[in-house]
């Protein structure tokens, strides 16, 4: 059985509490995971993989990725750009 994941192209943005972070929200997160609650992906954004990262809870009924500036950087996108990902189910 291959293991569930979910493929989107998004913009680097997220608000939260009336603040911009560096996070990609996960469209059907809710679904997708079966739950409301923080859990454990493996991402892919663009050409850059983390593994057994954090999906938060944004607040409003969905999950967010953190992209660390090391990241941004790595990928040569900031807040604002249009990244694809892709997450895999742990």
């Amino acid at each position: 059985m291959s293991t569930p994941e979910l493929t989107f192209r998004t913009k680097i943005g997220v608000e939260v509490k009336g603040e911009l972070w560096s996070c990609v929200e996960i469209p059907g997160s809710v679904a997708f995971f079966g739950t409301g609650r923080a859990v454990t992906v493996d991402a892919k954004v663009d050409d850059v993989t983390l593994e057994n990262v954090g999906a938060m809870v944004t607040g409003k009924g969905g999950h967010m990725v953190s992209l660390s500036a090391k990241v941004r950087k790595a990928l040569g996108k900031d807040i604002g750009d249009i990244v694809d990902v892709t997450i895999v189910k742990r």
